[in-house]
């Protein structure tokens, strides 16, 4: 039987995906289905829902909604992943009707389908998901990539700085530009933060129906949680002893999120050495040594 450690883990680690279950219900949803459990996670930016299903409880389940089908509870389980994991990577499945009910306490995700041959039903019965969950899945993920973001973006400020000083070097040397379509003003970041804020920002707090990740963004939780993941699962193995008698399991770790994030002291010392660059007076210490004009076709005249 698969551990809910297992089950927690692996669900953690997957991407939330926009999804269309019904012509006027979309919402963001992520899922794992094991060979005897599965975990579903679903929410429409209001509310969170969830549902962990064991073997037992999917082969009551089957029976109750599907007299006909007699099947082990893995190829119910197969069935179920080819119908709802297409869905999660954008996929159609035109033979393949939903219906969605749902409540701030409850939702209710119908599904009609074919099995072997013979009409297949399944329901979805999802609660309101705990603190802990939306916490560990959305809230702890979500900060670490806004500072992951920070970082990024600083980084980037700085490349540019440094770039503007070894261009600005260049012209010194009397260096020109060849096409003049290429030339850009200096890099200001004061004015690039306003621009920003002004023109980028409105759409991006436009969520709409709940595409909260680009690819790009789903590959930033991915990495954040599989970090998240290891060090909860570090964390359980020193505090055990490796002995794997530890009363508290690494579901529970994993539910509070348990991911280091730099202190306050850290990432003032980073911002300081991110953004330290040289003085314009200061030459010898640019990254960048001075070429000979010659060296320079290709870029300048």
């Amino acid at each position: 039987m698969e551990c809910t450690e297992d089950a927690d883990s692996r669900l953690l680690q997957q991407p939330w995906a926009s999804v269309c279950f019904a012509e006027s219900t979309t919402l963001m949803a992520k899922a794992w289905f094991g060979n005897t459990s599965y975990t579903l996670l679903l929410s429409d930016l209001s509310n969170v829902w969830y549902e962990s299903a064991d073997a037992e409880m999917i082969q009551q389940r089957s029976k109750k909604l599907n007299k006909r089908l007699t099947a082990h509870v893995s190829s119910f389980l197969n069935h179920l992943r080819s119908l709802i994991c297409p869905l999660l990577e954008g996929k159609k499945n035109s033979s393949t009707c939903f219906s969605c009910q749902l409540s701030p306490s409850t939702l209710t995700l119908r599904v009609k389908s074919e099995l072997s041959g013979l009409p297949f039903y399944w329901d979805f019965h999802c609660l309101a998901a705990p603190v802990e969950l939306v916490s560990c899945h959305l809230v702890r993920p979500l900060m670490a990539m806004s500072l992951a973001l920070q970082y990024q973006v600083q980084e980037l400020a700085s490349l540019l700085l440094r770039k503007d000083a070894e261009i600005e070097d260049y012209q010194e040397d009397g260096a020109t530009l060849s096409r003049e379509r290429l030339k850009t003003e200096p890099f200001k970041e004061e004015t690039f933060q306003q621009t920003f804020e002004a023109e980028t920002l409105p759409q991006a707090c436009c969520l709409g129906d709940g595409h909260l990740f680009t690819s790009n963004l789903k590959e930033l939780y991915m990495a954040v949680t599989r970090e998240q993941a290891r060090v909860a699962c570090k964390r359980h193995r020193e505090a055990s002893g490796d002995s794997g008698t530890h009363e508290h399991p690494v579901s529970q770790d994993l539910a509070k999120g348990a991911v280091d994030l730099p202190t306050e002291e850290e990432r003032t010392e980073s911002q300081a050495d991110t953004m330290a660059l040289p003085s314009q007076t200061q030459k010898t210490q640019l990254p960048v040594a001075k070429v000979k004009r010659k060296k320079a076709k290709g870029l300048f005249d």
